[in-house]
């Protein structure tokens, strides 16, 4: 959560305002929400579904929950809806399945040759499902034949990456999902390897060496979460407040990358790039 948000709103820590953080592994999770609980606060804060959200929702039915960066809130069965949560729960996603197109779109104007796209998503979480369906529809409309590759571990990215690799013309997408995150470096020096030009979902994965991200702005997730925490905290309900999507969104271009694949960005896409890494 954005505490410079919380205090252009009037909240400072230590005059009307306690924060009490927990950063932890995941082994540490349900330990930290059932201590955090039993403190009893006015609101809690998650950042992200499963790795802190659910544990606080299995903790507790009653006090208020913001979250930040949810993929799938209501697939996860976090809220009944967006529109009326109906529950302790509210905050904003991380996504909007719709803007998935966009990365097959960004895939075909820096890689025209681009016939057959691989997408890279989780099986087991519901977003890579709503993703890989976003970025079907509008398939057609760019001519490129679209691959759905489950991923579920180190080597099976591997193998699936070098296996879809051995034909022509392809490229990858990778969904958003907390193992893609995990698998980052591995995902992108695969691709690299193969010399497959790619898109991602976030930033990290340019920073792992990825040729192109784009996705939503995280901290400003945050910055609009500190504005719920402020309504909870002057008497809103979370039931009231509807689930909200990303409003802005970032692209980000690793001109080393595009070199070392032989690519050369458009003028047009580095203009609308956010940040440009050379």
């Amino acid at each position: 959560m954005s505490f410079q948000a919380l205090g252009q709103l009037g909240w400072s820590e230590g005059r009307n305002l306690q924060i009490d953080a927990r950063w932890a592994n995941a082994g540490d999770v349900q330990r930290h929400a059932a201590e955090l609980v039993a403190a009893a606060p006015d609101v809690l804060v998650a950042a992200t579904g499963t790795a802190t959200l659910a544990p606080l929702l299995q903790a507790t039915r009653i006090i208020p929950i913001v979250f930040a960066i949810v993929i799938d809130p209501v697939g996860a069965g976090f809220v009944a809806s967006l529109a009326k949560p109906g529950s302790n729960a509210t905050g904003f996603t991380a996504y909007e399945y719709s803007m998935s197109g966009k990365w097959l779109e960004l895939l075909k104007e820096i890689a025209p040759r681009v016939t057959r796209a691989a997408v890279l998503r989780d099986p087991a979480v519901a977003s890579g499902i709503g993703q890989f369906g976003a970025v079907q529809i509008v398939a057609p409309s760019f001519g490129v034949e679209l691959i759905p590759v489950d991923v579920r571990d180190a080597g099976e990215i591997e193998r699936a990456i070098a296996a879809f690799a051995s034909g022509s013309n392809g490229g990858l997408i990778m969904t958003a999902s907390a193992l893609g995150t995990a698998h980052r470096e591995l995902i992108t020096t695969v691709a690299a390897r193969h010399k497959l030009p790619a898109v991602y979902p976030s930033r990290p994965y340019v920073s792992a060496g990825g040729l192109i991200s784009y996705g939503p702005d995280l901290l400003d997730q945050f910055r609009r979460a500190a504005g719920y925490v402020d309504r909870i905290l002057k008497g809103e309900k979370p039931a009231d407040l509807p689930v909200q999507a990303p409003t802005k969104y970032e692209l980000i271009i690793n001109l080393k990358t595009a070199k070392a694949l032989g690519l050369e960005i458009p003028t047009t896409v580095l203009a609308r790039a956010d940040e440009v890494i050379e």
